[in-house]
């Protein structure tokens, strides 16, 4: 659920106040910028096809980008030493197998596969463009997708065998950047009103799109198949053991528009629940993909009157619930519905990206998430200072006289906090409340994967460090939080006053300057408890460079990590991760054959759903 403030796309790019004022500049821009056009079209070789279709394609692109490169000049924007793992690494190329690992992976751990998701901004995303239009400026979380993937597999002596691989996401617009080794689209989500239209109006003229496929936020599985995603576009499904990119997932070709980054499986019959959203009508649909893949069972036109931007979408057994900007308001639909199957429940200002789990009890329907009443996308408005904005916005909050962040100013508008709503079907009542205080903001949150849709005890997230967030002016999550959904919270930890009613929260700090990003939990073989099982999380020391991989008992959750797996190359920080169980050791030898030959040689089997999707 989104609320009235959290920003459409066109406001974030275009600036809808300033817009008018400054049309008049870009018709004069635009008609002085045709002057090194003309000249660049005497240039041009232009000579009769006999195809003359394709001929006029062709010289239609040659013109365009003989335009772009004349009047737009890209330029760096470099990050801070304090932002320093967020910039982009090479690709491998090769696997390897990882020896240095601290303490000791379970016996009874499963075998699979823990990948993450997240930016490596080669062509772009660290760059802003100047012309005569103004400035436009690309942000990090646009930077091409990058899958960062750890291989865990047995021996039949019991010993673990530990690959670490990673491979960029090859959309069809990164392979187009790629072999003309150049960043090609125009900066579109922010910037001076001229410039930003200009960028849409030429991107869309030259590629078809108005931004790329940058696919860089979450893995997930389907069928048996995974996919990579991002919600400006369809998912790219990927082979799970050597990253390669396939292709573009459409469903058979009866799904023409994006996905949300978070489809869900629907509890008891496996089918996927996704969301579309547009920039043009229809704004919104819902689909149902049958849970063999290979049919799109059910497609509902919500016909909002508005494209929105929607992250997440929640599952409960029978019913589908899906954000909506404008009203603060929240729609429960059955899962087959339409729009006049919606039943609409009015709710408190909010932005919402993130949810743990979606459920039914009785005539409630139960949404956990983490809630803030502002969003960080898309940023301050053009002429502020960027690095002094998304500092203040990170500073920690100060707890009120209600213990409540709802009456922060207005420059802690963005500090999410989990939250509870209770829809209750049969009267239309909603009561809504704070489930963890301020101490700190909370985000990114994951559960045990077969609970999705159903009742559960525990819910897991990644803790921001307000300190280090607000020194680099991007965000860092200094360790995880595991809550306990069903025990209320007996005492007061640091920074809690009087609010009442919170639950219990226990705490996994990583340590100084040190940060994670991509949790996800590991459920156990055979566990008999929801929490049976592990934590399993990137995290990068800024102080020595290294990156590691920790394995976090989740029934001890602030004890020691019981393994930590330090990598041989740094992971920059990213978004989503996901556990994928299977057996792996034939192709864990395919990609490393130099692996020990005592690996054992039975076949692959058949991958199960990955948690933390």
């Amino acid at each position: 659920m989104a609320s009235s403030r959290l920003a459409v796309p066109l406001h974030c790019s275009v600036q809808r106040p300033s817009f008018s004022r400054n049309f008049d500049h870009f018709k004069a821009s635009l008609s002085s910028a045709f002057k090194p056009l003309l000249r660049q079209i005497q240039q041009l070789p232009l000579r009769v096809e006999v195809d003359v279709s394709k001929a006029v394609k062709n010289t239609s692109v040659k013109l365009l980008d003989a335009f772009v490169d004349s009047v737009f000049e890209f330029v760096d924007q470099p990050l801070l030493p304090s932002q320093s793992n967020f910039a982009p690494v090479d690709e491998l190329k090769e696997a390897v197998r990882v020896t240095n690992i601290q303490g000791e992976i379970p016996d009874v751990f499963p075998e699979g596969v823990y990948i993450r998701n997240g930016p490596n901004p080669i062509f772009g995303a660290l760059t802003s463009t100047i012309s005569m239009f103004g400035r436009s400026n690309h942000i990090w979380v646009e930077g091409e997708g990058m899958l960062h993937a750890l291989y865990f597999s047995k021996g039949l002596d019991g010993s673990w065998a530990v690959v670490y691989n990673n491979r960029p996401v090859e959309t069809e617009t990164f392979k187009l950047e790629k072999q003309r080794n150049k960043p090609l689209f125009l900066p579109a989500i922010e910037g001076d009103s001229p410039a930003v239209l200009s960028a849409y109006l030429l991107n869309m003229l030259r590629f078809g799109k108005i931004n790329k496929q940058i696919s860089n936020t979450n893995v997930f599985e389907h069928a048996g198949e995974f996919y990579s995603i991002a919600e400006n576009h369809e998912p790219q499904e990927i082979n799970i053991v050597t990253l390669e990119t396939l292709h573009d997932w459409d469903v058979n070709g009866a799904w023409n528009r994006p996905f949300s980054s978070h489809p869900k499986k629907a509890p008891g019959t496996g089918e996927l629940v996704i969301m579309g959203i547009n920039a043009t009508k229809p704004f919104v649909e819902v689909g149902v993909i049958s849970a063999d893949g290979k049919k799109l069972l059910h497609r509902a036109d919500l016909k909002l009157n508005r494209c929105s931007l929607c992250h997440e979408i929640g599952v409960t057994e029978r019913l589908v619930k899906y954000e909506k900007e404008g009203d603060a308001r929240i729609g429960i639909m059955p899962r087959y519905g339409d729009e006049d199957s919606i039943q609409w429940f009015k709710v408190k200002p909010n932005c919402t990206f993130h949810l743990f789990n979606c459920f039914e009890n009785g005539d409630e329907v139960v949404i956990w998430g983490c809630r803030a009443l502002d969003s960080l996308i898309p940023g301050p408005d053009q002429g502020k200072n960027k690095f002094d904005w998304f500092s203040e916005k990170f500073r920690s909050v100060k707890s009120t006289a209600e213990g409540s962040a709802d009456a922060v100013p207005e420059e802690q508008l963005v500090f999410p906090r989990p939250y509870e709503w209770r829809m209750n079907m049969r009267t239309g009542d909603i009561k809504e409340r704070n489930l963890a205080g301020t101490e700190f903001p909370m985000d990114f949150p994951l559960i045990n994967g077969d609970f999705t849709g159903v009742k559960n005890k525990y819910g897991y997230c990644q803790v921001r460090d307000c300190i280090a967030s607000s020194a680099s002016g991007m965000a860092k999550y200094g360790g995880l939080a595991k809550l306990y959904f069903e025990e209320q919270n007996t005492g007061f930890s640091l920074g809690e006053n009087q609010e009442k009613g919170l639950i219990k929260v226990e705490y996994h700090m990583f340590g100084k300057n040190t940060f994670g990003t991509g949790a996800a939990f590991v459920p156990k073989e055979g566990g008999a408890e929801e929490d049976d099982g592990w934590v399993i999380t990137f995290a990068h020391n800024e102080d020595t460079n290294i990156s590691q991989v920790l394995v976090i008992e989740a029934k001890n959750f602030s004890s020691e990590p019981v393994a930590k797996i330090t990598l041989p190359f740094r992971v920059p920080y990213g978004f989503h991760g996901a556990f994928a169980p299977m057996q792996l050791p034939n192709e864990t030898m395919r990609i490393v054959p130099s692996l020990n030959p005592k690996i054992s040689e039975r076949p692959l089997a058949s991958a199960v759903r990955p948690q933390g999707v």
